[in-house]
Order: structure tokens, then C-alpha cells, then sequence
């Protein structure tokens, strides 16, 4: 999910677009296999009992709780985007209300990363980009072959840093 057309500025195009590594999905992959189970097998078990009630409650409340622990967070991880332009970096997030950060790659001063074990198995890492303001820098954690995305950031940061100067 690039940025879209009416998003970008004349001249700027879409370098690369991510999102948080697959290995966030883990627990609301194991919560949509466990209430899976249980509801169907809750839902067997109760019968007709209640005309048939206790059933429906029993499905009624699995989806829910689908819907709470493994919709809602795959919505999330999914349109919680990092996108690099040629001219800046984006980060969308938001399922019903969007927000949104970005920093020109003028402004950017340090680009760094961290991996941890995990991190480094699953070939992820955090990567905090710090601008020339005063606030927070911008921190993309967890995302995938973190290197490549530094390294593109690093390149770009050092192309327009250089056209300034010229």
C-alpha cells in the first residue's frame, strides 16, 4: 500500500513501502486458532440445550472475541504503512481515523538501527530516524530486512543533502 498519486508531491515517486514484520500477527494468529477450536467445540458440546441459546452464545461470543484479538490487530498491522519517497518518509497509520507522520529527507540527521537476537533471526530490526527538530525522532520498529531500508534512507539522505549544497 504505496502512497497513493494524490499523495505525492510533483516530481516525488514511491521508493519503497513496508510495514511491521508478519511476526507481530503470532499471538492474534494463535488467539484465532485457540477460540476456533473452543468455540466450535463449545458449540458441539452445548447441543440444543436452551433451544438452542446456549449455542448461539457460545458462537457470539468467539466472534467477538475473533474480532477483538485477531481482525482488529491484523487490521492494524496492515495498514500501518512506512513508505520512502525520493523526498521524504511517511508513516500512516489508523484503521478508522488515519494519522500520519513525515519527515523530509532534508531534515533527517541520523538514521540508526537496533536488532536484538530475535530480530536478528527473523531478519527484522528497529530503525529511528532523527530530524533536525526538537521533537522525538521516528521510530519504525519491527521492520523487515531493516539494513536495506537504512541503507536506501542513508543513500537519499546523502543525495539531498548533496544537492543542497551544490
Amino acid at each position: 500500500m504505496a502512497l497513493s498519486e494524490k499523495m505525492l508531491m510533483s516530481g516525488e515517486h514511491n521508493i519503497l513501502t513496508t510495514r511491521t514484520h508478519v511476526k507481530a500477527l503470532f499471538l492474534p494468529f494463535v488467539v484465532l486458532l485457540v477460540v476456533a477450536f473452543a468455540g466450535s467445540f463449545g458449540a458441539a458440546q452445548a447441543g440444543d440445550a436452551g433451544d438452542g441459546y446456549v449455542r448461539w452464545a457460545i458462537i457470539a461470543v468467539a466472534l467477538v472475541v475473533l474480532v477483538w484479538f485477531s481482525v482488529v490487530p491484523f487490521l492494524r498491522w496492515y495498514l500501518w504503512t512506512y513508505t520512502l519517497t525520493n523526498r521524504r518518509v511517511v508513516e500512516q497509520r489508523g484503521i478508522l481515523t488515519r494519522h500520519g507522520r513525515v519527515i523530509p529527507l532534508s531534515r533527517i540527521n541520523d538514521v540508526s538501527y537496533e536488532k536484538n537476537l530475535n530480530d536478528r533471526i527473523l531478519r527484522s530490526g528497529t530503525l529511528i530516524v532523527h530530524n533536525a527538530a526538537d521533537e522525538e525522532g521516528m521510530t519504525l520498529d519491527d521492520i523487515p530486512s531493516v539494513e536495506k531500508f537504512h541503507r536506501l534512507i542513508s543513500d537519499l539522505v546523502f543525495e539531498v543533502q548533496n544537492q543542497n549544497d551544490d
